[in-house]
């Protein structure tokens, strides 16, 4: 197989306006799956400003500002318990029936604390209470290797207040955040749709952002062209650049550096279902850096190719570093990770997984390469979804237009990168598998030369 600089035009796939609304009665009916599989007679779904993934995709609400909890009992019991500024944010939820507890002690310091200041009461007077059963959500869950006893992802406060009212406590987090069927990592058709709106709008800011890019401009200017429409997102904005010879950390946000052509850009946009980013070159000739291009680029297509439901995560992870490793790379973390609204969830690729890929997973296609010579910047990460035939065509009916672009995405990566995908592989970026090694020639892409 043979990788090719080529001209390529990328289609308008069109950017979705209106976010798809998730029917009321499907965050119901998760609510549900999580206390069934619980088994236990409360659960308490922590969340705060950055932690907010597990609370918003049961409640279509989160928490600003502040910290948060979602309290589910057995007998129908769906109150979301928050502090001053969140509870005016509560309308926009989608679950139905959710009703409302103030506990100030979550609003931030100064803030008033005379009406309902203490979490303790507040619990007890929900119903929770010494002898039931209570299972914590955290915003993540340690392995066994990590920790040998009991222990929670949540504020100090959170647990201390759960033990003082009941010693039958567990760690439930898995069942929202583990790999393999966690409720998180298999998704409904209409998180698919949701995620797609995400991933496109991400991956045109992205795009936007390495077109038209002029050396002896600032970060500022050069971040500025996303067109940032107050998106939810899911990760900071990053644009980082740096002097020949220097360290590129993609991580960064933009600092007013101006950049010069012959220097390495890593940028990258984080909507809820999707990030997408870029890392290449502010340059019109770098015969070497192509070279490296098309071994990364290698790389990605040995994980399309790879990746098919029912095949495990360690196979993928295998073959991506085995495909790299022919070039002298290899990939930083793993390649390839579920998304949601959280960047990264957890993923089922990993050396050694025995995890099968399902219908419903979110992916990210995040493969990070090293090494990669001081001063340069190499990367090209977008979301896809896996879909079985019966979710496919579930998609198709409840969201024409969003299967339509997803479609038109299939016809471009195989006529014009010449590249077919599998079937189940859904893409939702605007910019799939598109990779400008050289951005200030942003209309040559890496194709196989077919």
């Amino acid at each position: 197989m043979a990788i090719t600089l080529k001209s390529i035009n990328i289609p308008d796939f069109g950017v979705p306006d209106a976010m798809p609304q998730i029917p009321a009665d499907v965050y119901s009916a998760r609510c549900d799956a999580l206390l069934e599989r619980a088994g236990t007679d409360w659960v308490v779904v922590y969340a705060d400003r950055e932690h907010l993934a597990n609370m918003a995709f049961l409640t279509g609400v989160e928490p600003r500002f502040e910290e948060a909890l979602f309290v589910l009992g057995r007998d129908g019991t769906r109150v979301a318990v928050v502090g001053n500024e969140t509870m005016d944010y509560l309308p926009l939820a989608r679950l139905e029936g959710l009703q409302a507890r103030l506990c100030q002690s979550f609003s931030l310091m100064a803030q008033p604390r005379g009406t309902a200041a203490a979490l303790e009461p507040v619990l007890r007077d929900i119903g929770l209470a010494a002898g039931e059963s209570i299972g914590i959500v955290g915003w993540k869950y340690l392995e066994a290797d990590e920790f040998d006893g009991l222990t929670f992802q949540v504020s100090a406060y959170v647990a201390d207040v759960l033990r003082r009212i009941s010693d039958e406590l567990s760690d439930v987090t898995p069942i929202m955040m583990n790999p393999a069927d966690g409720l998180r990592a298999v998704v409904d058709v209409h998180q698919i749709a949701q995620g797609e709106w995400g991933a496109a709008r991400a991956s045109t800011a992205v795009w936007r952002m390495v077109q038209g890019l002029t050396p002896g401009e600032s970060e500022f200017a050069g971040a500025a062209r996303m067109g940032y429409a107050a998106e939810e997102l899911s990760a900071h904005v990053m644009f980082a650049t740096a002097p020949a010879g220097e360290p590129i950390v993609g991580l960064k946000s933009p600092r007013g550096r101006v950049y010069n052509e012959g220097e390495g850009l890593s940028c990258a946009v984080s909507y809820w279902g999707g990030l997408s980013s870029r890392a290449a070159m502010i340059s019109r000739d770098d015969a070497e850096f192509v070279e490296l291009a098309k071994g990364y680029f290698a790389g990605l297509l040995a994980w399309y190719e790879a990746v098919d439901i029912g095949v495990e995560g360690g196979t993928i992870d295998a073959r991506v570093r085995e495909v790299l490793g022919e070039s002298g790379l290899d990939s930083v973390l793993n390649p390839g990770h579920l998304v949601g609204h959280d960047e990264w969830m957890h993923s089922p690729v990993a050396p050694g997984s025995t995890v099968p890929l399902a219908s419903g997973m979110p992916f990210q296609v995040d493969i990070i390469p090293a090494p990669v010579p001081q001063g340069k910047a190499l990367n090209c990460e977008d979301a896809v979804t896996l879909a079985d035939a019966d979710l496919r065509a579930e998609l198709a009916a409840l969201y024409p237009q969003v299967w339509a672009r997803i479609e038109a995405r299939r016809a471009f990566i195989a006529e014009s990168l010449g590249v077919t995908l599998k079937e189940c592989i859904l893409p939702l970026s605007n910019t799939p598998l598109c990779l400008a090694p050289l951005l200030l020639e942003s209309g040559m892409l890496l194709a196989v030369e077919v």
